[in-house]
C-alpha cells in the first residue's frame, strides 16, 4: 500500500513529506558539485526555507545545527550530522526504503519513543490542575516573564529524555502561539538524533460551543461548525469533505499534522453519551461521512499536492474507535470501570464494523485509507474468544481482524491512559486497564504490543515500553522483539417580533475529567445577537411568541456511589426523559459484570431503579412558559446530543427545533425564515423509555419512535422543511436502505416478507427485540394465539438493517 505519508514519525522525511520538516530545523552547509537549489533569508523564527529544483521545499531552523548537504547540485538534509548523505535523508528514494533505513539505525530506545503519545498539552502550560500543566525554567506561566510559545519543561523532558515524538495538543493561547510553539519544538527535536520531527495532534476542535478547551484555544478564529453528529444531520457528504478539507488547512495553520478524529462509531445505544460525536445510528450514512470526512482531511489538490494526494495541506485522520464503542451496556461509557463492556445482544458486530471497512478503509481520495486507528477502552464483550479485555489488548481485533483481515498496515494508537491503574471505586475517572486491571503496566504494554498496537496514548515516559521489550526478548528472542520495534517505527505517524425568551438553565453534572460543574442560569441568546432578529421582553402578556432553548436530557452516566452507600449495586438507569423514570423494563441480570474494585458484584442490573433528569428544570421552562403565553405559540429549540423522548412535551408546544451542536445565529435564521431547514434526523427518537430499555445495545432503527398528532414519526432520516416533511435524493438514498419486513395475519397464521433482495428476517413473539440469531430466523409461516405481540427486523449481512415491526394480533 502506498498511502505511506500517514506514517506520523519517520514518514514525514519521505519526499512528498515535508509536511512538518518545513518548519523544522537546520543550517546551511557546504556543497559538493554544481548548486541547484535556492535559499531564502532567515525569518523573525530563525527558519530558512530551501528549494529543491522539481524536489521538495525544506526548511530548517538555525538553532538546530543540522547541515545542508549538497548532491548532485540537490540539497539535502545531514539530520545525523554524519557529514554523509543516508538513504532516510534522501527524500529521491521510495517511502518503504527511507522509513526502514531509519528504522534500522534506531535504538530500542528511541523506537520505544516514538510509541508513545503524550498526555494533554495546553500551550501556553497551565500553572495547574490535571491536564496541561507545566512550568518554564521552574517558573509558572502565571508569573510572568514567560513566552506563551515556549516549550515547556515537562515537554522538554519527554522530547529529549523519552524520545516521544507525537504531542496532543488541547487549548492554544491564539493560532499565532501555537505555529511559533511547533516552530520551537521542530527545531529542538531536529538538532537531536536523528531528526525525527514532532507530530503535532488534536481532537476535534472546530464546534460552535466554544466552552470545550479545543474550540476555546483556538481563540475563536478557526471556524465554527456543527458536532459531527450536525454534519451527520446533513445527509450529504460533499458538506463534510469540505468541512475535512477546510479544518485540514486550518489544522497545518496551527502546527497540526494529525486529526484524532472521526469518531465513526455507530450509534446504535441511545443513552450513550458520545452519540453526538458520531454521525448517528446507521451503517451506511455512517460509512460514506467517514470516507468524506477523511478524504477532506487527507486529500491535498493542485499546487499543494506533492504525491499521491498527500501534500501541504493534508492532515492525517484517525478513525475512532476500533471496532464501534457504540453499544455499551446500558448506556453506560467506557471512561469509568461501570461503563467497560461494550455488549451484543442482537449478534449484529458485523454492523459495527461497515463504518471502518467500508468508509475509512475504502477512501475515494488518493490517500486510498485513513492513516490510523484508534481502538475504544471497551471490552467488546464476547467477541475475542480467547479472553475478554479491552479492545487494544486483543490481538484477534488488532491483528487478526483489522490487520490481517481488512488489509490495515497503519498506524494503532491505544486510546488514553489503557496502561494505567483504575480508580479505586468504578465512578472514579482514573486508568481504563480493563480486563488486565490485576497486571503490571509492564505487563500490559506487552499484552498491547503483542496485540499489534503501535503507540501508547497518553504515556510520556518510555521507561514501560521498554520493559515490555524485555519481556518480549526474554519469551521470543532479541531478534523477534527488535523486529516488533523496527516494524512500529515503520509505521507511526420572521424579523421584529416581540419574544419572550426564558434564560436557559444548565445543571451541574460531573464531566469526564473533573468535579462536577456549578448549576446557572444564562441569557439563551446573546443580547447583541438577539436584537438583529427579534424585540426581547421579559413580560409574556406583551410578547408575540416564546423560544425556549433546551439541551437533551441530562440522564446520568448509569452509576452513582450514593446506591453503594445504601446496599445497593451502584449501577443506575440512564435516561432519556426530563421527569422521573423508573426502571421497570431493564434486563433482570446484565450482559456483562466484573471489576477488582466492587468484589461480589456480578450483577449491574438497575431493574426498578429510579432516576430522574438533572435538567427537569428545562420541563418545568417549557411547562411555565406554556402556561403564561396563554395560547400564544410557543418554540422549543432542543439542542440534541442524544436521542430524546419529546413525549413530555411535544403535544404542548407549537414547534421543535432540534439542533445538533450548532450557532444559535444559525437557529435564529431557520426561526425567522432567513434559511430553510434541511437536517434529517441521525438517529431515532424513541416513543418513550419502554421501547429504549427492550432495544438491543448493538442493533440499530430498533426501537418504537414517538409519533406526534400530525401523524409525523420521528424516525432515523426524518425532517421537516417550509414544505413539509423532506423526502429527496437523501432519503432516498439513505433511508430504508433494507425495507421494514410486512407481517400478515390471517386466522392466526403469521407471515412475514422483506422487499429488499438478500434480507433475512428475525422475529420474536414475546415482546423481545429480535437478535440476529438462528433461533429467531423466519423460514415460515407459523402459528400464534391472541394477545401476542410480534417483533420483526430484515437485516442484510455487512450492509444494514431495517426498522422495527411491531404488531399486536387482536
Amino acid at each position: 500500500m502506498k498511502q505511506k505519508l500517514r506514517v506520523p514519525a519517520i514518514l514525514w522525511f519521505s519526499g512528498a513529506s515535508f509536511l512538518l520538516v518545513l518548519l523544522a530545523g537546520m543550517s546551511a552547509g557546504t556543497s559538493n558539485s554544481l548548486i541547484k537549489w535556492t535559499y531564502s533569508q532567515a525569518d523573525s523564527s530563525g527558519i530558512v526555507l530551501v528549494k529543491n529544483p522539481n524536489g521538495p521545499t525544506l526548511g530548517y531552523s538555525t538553532a538546530s545545527g543540522v547541515k545542508i548537504l549538497t548532491v548532485d547540485g540537490l540539497a539535502f538534509k545531514d539530520l545525523n550530522k554524519n557529514g554523509k548523505l543516508d538513504k532516510y535523508e534522501d527524500w529521491r528514494l521510495p517511502v518503504d526504503e527511507r522509513a526502514k533505513d531509519l528504522a534500522s539505525k534506531l535504538s530500542i530506545e528511541q523506537i520505544a519513543g516514538l510509541m508513545l503519545y503524550s498526555a494533554h498539552q495546553a500551550i501556553p502550560a497551565m500553572s495547574g490542575g490535571p491536564f496541561g500543566a507545566g512550568t518554564y525554567n521552574g517558573k509558572k506561566f502565571s508569573d510572568r516573564g514567560v513566552d506563551p510559545s515556549w516549550v515547556s519543561d515537562q515537554q522538554k523532558d519527554f522530547l529529549i529524555k523519552d524520545n516521544l515524538r507525537h504531542v496532543l495538543v488541547t487549548s492554544v493561547q491564539s493560532p499565532e502561539v501555537a505555529a511559533k510553539w511547533n516552530n520551537n519544538v521542530q527545531a529542538l527535536v531536529e538538532g537531536i538524533g536523528f531528526g525525527i520531527p514532532a507530530n503535532n495532534s488534536s481532537d476535534p476542535r472546530h464546534s460552535a460551543n466554544t466552552g470545550f478547551e479545543y474550540t476555546a484555544g483556538a481563540g475563536g478564529r478557526i471556524s465554527q461548525w456543527p458536532d459531527q453528529l450536525g454534519l451527520a444531520a446533513t445527509f450529504d457528504p460533499a458538506v463534510v469533505q469540505q468541512f475535512g478539507s477546510i479544518a485540514a488547512q486550518e489544522y497545518r495553520a496551527l502546527g497540526i499534522a494529525t486529526a484524532l478524529s472521526p469518531q465513526i462509531d455507530l450509534g446504535s445505544e441511545p443513552r450513550w453519551a458520545r452519540i453526538n460525536g458520531t454521525f448517528g445510528e446507521d451503517p451506511q450514512l455512517d460509512a460514506d461521512m467517514a470516507r468524506a470526512y477523511v478524504d477532506g482531511f487527507q486529500t491535498s489538490t493542485g499546487s499543494a499536492e506533492i504525491t499521491d494526494g498527500w501534500g501541504y495541506n493534508s492532515v492525517n485522520a484517525m478513525m475512532k474507535h476500533w471496532p464501534g464503542g457504540g453499544p455499551e451496556e446500558g448506556g453506560r461509557d467506557a471512561h469509568f470501570a461501570y461503563g467497560k463492556f461494550a455488549v451484543y445482544p442482537g449478534n449484529n458486530f458485523d454492523e459495527h464494523l461497515v463504518p471502518f471497512i467500508d468508509g475509512a478503509l475504502k477512501l475515494n481520495g488518493k490517500t486510498k485509507m485513513v492513516s490510523a486507528v484508534m481502538p475504544y477502552y471497551t471490552i467488546s464483550y464476547n467477541r475475542d474468544k480467547t479472553a475478554n479485555a479491552g479492545n487494544s489488548y486483543s490481538k484477534y481485533l488488532i491483528t487478526d481482524l483489522l490487520r490481517n483481515k481488512y488489509g490495515f498496515d497503519g498506524v494503532v494508537c491505544t486510546d488514553w491512559m489503557v496502561t494505567a491503574d483504575e480508580g479505586k471505586t468504578p465512578d472514579i475517572f482514573a486508568g481504563k486497564s480493563w480486563g488486565m486491571e490485576t497486571a503490571t503496566v509492564a505487563e500490559r504494554h506487552y499484552k498491547i504490543l503483542m496485540a499489534g498496537v503501535d503507540q501508547f496514548g497518553g504515556n510520556n515516559a518510555a521507561g514501560p515500553v521498554l520493559e515490555a521489550y524485555n519481556m518480549g526478548v526474554k519469551e521470543h528472542g532479541e531478534a523477534f522483539m527488535r523486529a516488533r520495534f523496527e516494524k512500529s517505527a515503520v509505521r507511526p505517524l420572521q424579523k421584529g417580533k416581540t419574544i419572550y425568551l426564558p434564560k436557559k438553565y444548565t445543571p451541574s453534572v460531573k464531566g469526564f475529567f473533573g468535579p462536577p460543574s456549578k448549576e446557572r442560569w444564562d441569557d439563551a441568546v446573546s443580547a447583541d445577537m438577539i436584537k438583529k432578529y427579534f424585540n426581547v421582553t421579559d413580560d409574556p402578556a406583551k410578547a408575540d411568541y416564546a423560544i425556549v432553548f433546551v439541551s437533551s436530557p441530562s440522564g446520568g452516566a448509569g452509576y452513582d456511589a450514593d446506591d453503594v452507600k445504601n446496599g445497593g449495586n451502584g449501577y443506575v438507569p440512564i435516561t432519556l426523559q426530563y421527569g422521573a423514570y423508573t426502571a421497570a423494563d431493564a434486563r433482570e441480570h446484565s450482559i456483562a459484570a466484573g471489576d477488582p474494585v466492587e468484589p461480589g458484584i456480578n450483577n449491574r442490573t438497575y431493574k426498578g431503579k429510579s432516576i430522574t433528569a438533572a435538567n427537569l428544570q428545562d420541563l418545568k421552562t417549557i411547562e411555565e412558559t406554556k402556561k403564561a403565553m396563554n395560547g400564544k405559540p410557543v418554540i422549543v429549540a432542543i439542542n440534541l446530543s442524544k436521542p430524546a423522548v419529546l413525549a413530555e412535551f411535544e403535544p404542548d408546544v407549537n414547534a421543535i427545533v432540534g439542533s445538533f451542536g450548532v450557532q444559535n445565529q444559525a437557529i435564529l435564521d431557520i426561526l425567522t425564515g432567513a434559511a430553510e431547514p434541511s437536517a434529517l434526523l441521525p438517529f431515532q427518537m424513541p416513543a418513550n423509555m419502554h421501547t429504549v430499555e427492550l432495544q438491543d445495545e448493538d442493533i440499530p432503527h430498533d426501537m418504537v419512535c414517538y409519533t406526534d398528532a400530525a401523524g409525523n414519526t420521528y424516525d432515523f432520516g426524518f425532517g421537516m422543511n417550509w414544505k413539509g416533511v423532506i423526502n429527496d435524493a437523501r432519503t432516498a438514498k439513505y433511508v430504508n436502505i433494507v425495507a421494514k419486513p410486512g407481517i400478515s395475519v390471517k386466522g392466526g397464521t403469521v407471515t412475514i416478507s422483506s422487499p429488499t433482495a438478500g434480507a433475512k428476517i428475525y422475529y420474536t413473539t414475546n415482546g423481545a427485540t429480535p437478535a440476529f440469531v438462528e433461533a429467531n430466523e423466519y423460514s415460515k409461516p407459523f402459528m400464534v394465539s391472541k394477545g401476542a405481540t410480534i417483533k420483526a427486523i430484515a437485516k442484510k449481512y455487512g450492509v444494514d438493517n431495517s426498522g422495527l415491526v411491531v404488531i399486536k394480533v387482536r
